[in-house]
C-alpha cells in the first residue's frame, strides 16, 4: 500500500514538473526530512555562528548574540516564508532563477541565476574554509605543523574534493549523509550546552551578561559596530533555498520543499540561540576572546581546557564538514537547472547527468574548481598585500551573503509587481502559501534584503562590494555582448505561462477524474 501510494505520488510530481517543459532526469527519492535535512545542513549554525563567533563579538561584544541573533532570525523567517510560497507555486530546480523568468522574463531569469551563483560560490568556499580555519589548527596540534595560510588552503582544496567525490557518487549517499547531518547538529548542540552548563571552569555569566549592550573591541562607534557584526547572524542564515533547488529530487515537493526552506531556518534559530548564550555566557575574558586568532576555540579552551575541550571542538569541526556537503549539492542543482536552459558558458557539459550515478557530475566538480578559485585569488591577493585588515573569511562572507540575498530579493519583488499588475493570483499559489499575509510578508522581506545587502560590504568589508561590483560589471558585459541576443530563457517560461499551467493542471486533474470513473 505504501509502495503503490509513493508510486502515484511520484507520478504526479512528474506530471506536474513536465507541464513547466521538464522531463524529469534526476533521481526523486527525498522524503521530506531529507528535504529539510539539506537546507538546516547548510545553514548549520556550527558552521556559521561559530567561524564568525569572533566577527559578532568583536563589533556587538555580548549583545550581539542576545539581541543581534533574534533580530536577524525574525526577519529571515519572512524571507524564508516568501520564498517558501513560491516555491510551492513553481516546484522547479531553477528556483529563484526560474520563478523570475516566469513572473518576469528571461532576462530578469538570466541576471538572477548568475548573481545567485556567485552568492553560491562564495557559500561552498565559505563553509568549507571555515572548516579548514578549524580543522588545520587542530590537525597542527596532533602532527606537529604549524598552521599557517597556506596550509589551511591545502586542507581546504582536500575537503572540497571530497564533498566533490561524495557528491558525484550519488543523491542517495549524499540524502543520508544530510540525515545524518541533521541530528549530528543537534546532538552537538546538545554536549556543547551541557557541557558548558555543567563543567565550565569558572562558572557562567549572570543571563543579564547575554543582553550587554554598548561595548565593542572594535574602533567603530557601537550603533554602526553592531551594524556590522550582523554579519555574524546572517551569513549563517543563508543557503535554504537548497530546499527549492533538489525540489526535482523530492517527493511531493509542493508541501515538503516550502516546510524545508521555512522549518530549517525556524529551527536553526531555536538550537543556534540556544547554543550561543550559553558559549556566550562561559566567556573569562572578552576582550581577550574577541581579539584571539579564533574567539570560539579561545572561549571553549578557557571553558573546557585540555582534551575535552579539543574533543568539543573537533565534534563541532565535522558539522562544518557535512555543512559543505551540502553546499555543494544545492549549487551543483542549481548550476545543472540554468545550464540545462543553456545559460552558461559550455552549457551542455555542465546540464550532462551521469548515466551510472544520475547525479549532474560535471556541474559538481565546477562548483569545486570555483569554489577553490575564489579562495585562491584572496590568497593571492593577501600574498601580495600582507597589510590587509580584512580576512579571507569575512570577505568569503561577505559575498555570500549579498549574492544570495539580492537573489532572493528578485523573485519577491517581481511577485509584488506581477500581483499588481494582475498576472500573478491567488488561484497561481501552490498548496503551501501565506493567505493574507503573502503581500505585507514580502515587503518588509525585501526591505530587510535592501538593507542587509548594504550592511555587508560597507567598511572593513568592502572589498566584498568591490568583488560584487566587479562581478557585476562582467555580467552586464556578457549580457550585452551574447546573452541578450541568444539566451532562449528557461523552458518553463518559454513553453508555458502562470495560465497555461493552471490550465494544464486542470485538464490533467479531468483526466484522472475521468479515468477513475
Amino acid at each position: 500500500m505504501v509502495n503503490r501510494d509513493k508510486r502515484e505520488q511520484l507520478q504526479e510530481d512528474k506530471k506536474y514538473l513536465n507541464q513547466f517543459g521538464y522531463a524529469q532526469e534526476l533521481l526523486r527519492d527525498m522524503g521530506g526530512f531529507s528535504n529539510f535535512a539539506i537546507s538546516f545542513s547548510i545553514i548549520s549554525i556550527l558552521t556559521g555562528a561559530v567561524s564568525l563567533y569572533g566577527h559578532g563579538l568583536l563589533y556587538g561584544g555580548p549583545g550581539m548574540m542576545g539581541f543581534g541573533w533574534p533580530l536577524v532570525a525574525l526577519f529571515v523567517l519572512l524571507v524564508a516564508a516568501s520564498m517558501a510560497e513560491l516555491a510551492s507555486a513553481i516546484p522547479t530546480a531553477g528556483a529563484l532563477y526560474h520563478w523570475a523568468a516566469i513572473l518576469a522574463n528571461k532576462r530578469w531569469g538570466w541576471y538572477t541565476a548568475w548573481i545567485n551563483l556567485i552568492g553560491q560560490i562564495g557559500i561552498v568556499a565559505g563553509i568549507d574554509y571555515s572548516f579548514a580555519l578549524f580543522a588545520d589548527p587542530l590537525l597542527a596540534g596532533a602532527f606537529g605543523y604549524t598552521s599557517t595560510d597556506t596550509t589551511v588552503l591545502i586542507v581546504f582544496g582536500v575537503t572540497l574534493l571530497l564533498h566533490g567525490i561524495l557528491n558525484h557518487v550519488g543523491i542517495r549517499l549524499v540524502a543520508r549523509l544530510n540525515d545524518f547531518s541533521a541530528w549530528y547538529h543537534i546532538a552537538v548542540v546538545a554536549i556543547l550546552v551541557v557541557s558548558l552548563a555543567f563543567f565550565t571552569k569558572n562558572g557562567l555569566q549572570p543571563l543579564e551578561y547575554l543582553f550587554q549592550v554598548g561595548q565593542t573591541f572594535s574602533d567603530k562607534p557601537y550603533a554602526v559596530a553592531f551594524l556590522i557584526g550582523l554579519l555574524q547572524a546572517q551569513w549563517t542564515f543563508t543557503g535554504y533555498d537548497a530546499s527549492a533547488h533538489t525540489i526535482e529530487e523530492t517527493v511531493n515537493p509542493r508541501v515538503r520543499a516550502p516546510w524545508g526552506i521555512y522549518s530549517s531556518v525556524a529551527f536553526s534559530f531555536i538550537f543556534g540561540f540556544i547554543m550561543l548564550s550559553f558559549v556566550t555566557l562561559s566567556i573569562e575574558d572578552a576582550a581577550a576572546a574577541a581579539n584571539s586568532d579564533n574567539a570560539f576555540i579561545f572561549v571553549i579552551s578557557q571553558a573546557l581546557g585540555g582534551t575535552f575541550g579539543a574533543i568539543v571542538l573537533w565534534l563541532v569541526t565535522f558539522a562544518m564538514f557535512f555543512c559543505g556537503l551540502s553546499s555543494v549539492t544545492s549549487f551543483s542543482r542549481m548550476m545543472y537547472a540554468f545550464s540545462r536552459d543553456k545559460g552558461m558558458p559550455w552549457s551542455r557539459h555542465w546540464a550532462e547527468i551521469s548515466r551510472k550515478y544520475r547525479t549532474p557530475a560535471k556541474a559538481i566538480w565546477l562548483v569545486v574548481i570555483l569554489s577553490f578559485a575564489l579562495a585562491f585569488v584572496d590568497y593571492i591577493l593577501k600574498r601580495v598585500n600582507p597589510d590587509t585588515s580584512y580576512t579571507t573569511l569575512a570577505f568569503l562572507t561577505g559575498v555570500s551573503v549579498v549574492g544570495l540575498y539580492v537573489a532572493y530579493g528578485i523573485p519577491l519583488f517581481l511577485k509584488l509587481r506581477a500581483e499588481a499588475q494582475g498576472r500573478f493570483l491567488p488561484k497561481h499559489l501552490g498548496p503551501w502559501n501565506l493567505g493574507s499575509w503573502s503581500k505585507p510578508i514580502n515587503v518588509i522581506s525585501i526591505i530587510w534584503i535592501v538593507f542587509i545587502s548594504l550592511m555587508m560590504i560597507i567598511p572593513p568589508n568592502q572589498n566584498a562590494g568591490y568583488a560584487l561590483a566587479a562581478m557585476m560589471l562582467l555580467l552586464v558585459i556578457m549580457d550585452l555582448a551574447y546573452y541578450k541576443d541568444h539566451f532562449e530563457g528557461p523552458e518553463a517560461a518559454l513553453n508555458t505561462s502562470l495560465e497555461e499551467i493552471m490550465q494544464k493542471e486542470s485538464q490533467y486533474a479531468g483526466e484522472d477524474h475521468a479515468r477513475t470513473l
